[in-house]
């Protein structure tokens, strides 16, 4: 019998309540563009999402935001993203330009060659904000 294939990470799915006013703080904020937007059902559930990405075609679309058509809110803390930069300084410029916040300032962790710092976005979500040093 062979292994199965394995299975590859792809993408994350954000829920948010404001699917406009989020897709544009995660293009002006980290330079994400908009690739695709779905509206399907999860179930019996209405969904209505907004693909963002890197690039431009829907392989390359990392970053889902999902808003129900019941306009349930999404839970606090359901994830947090994970951002690399060679600027940390520079990102956590454009999240306080685009309507977000700092949540932990930069801090150096020289054992695991990195820096990292965390940012809200303007619903409150984390995301891991991480600079690798040579």
């Amino acid at each position: 019998m062979t292994d199965p294939a394995p299975a590859t990470y792809a993408f994350t799915k954000l829920v948010v309540r404001d699917l406009e006013k989020m897709a544009d703080f995660y293009c002006a904020a980290y330079g994400l563009r908009r690739i695709a937007r779905v509206q399907a059902e999860i179930g019996a559930d209405p969904i209505d999402e907004i693909l963002l990405g890197a690039g431009t075609d829907v392989a390359s679309a990392s970053l889902i935001l999902l808003r129900f058509g019941d306009g349930r809110p999404a839970a606090d803390g359901e994830v947090i993203l994970g951002f690399t930069t060679p600027d940390l300084g520079a990102l956590l410029d454009r999240v306080r330009a685009a309507g977000g916040g700092v949540h932990a300032d930069v801090r150096a962790m020289p054992e695991q060659k990195l820096e990292v710092a965390f940012a809200t976005d303007p619903e409150g979500h984390l995301a891991e904000l991480v600079r690798m040093l040579p």
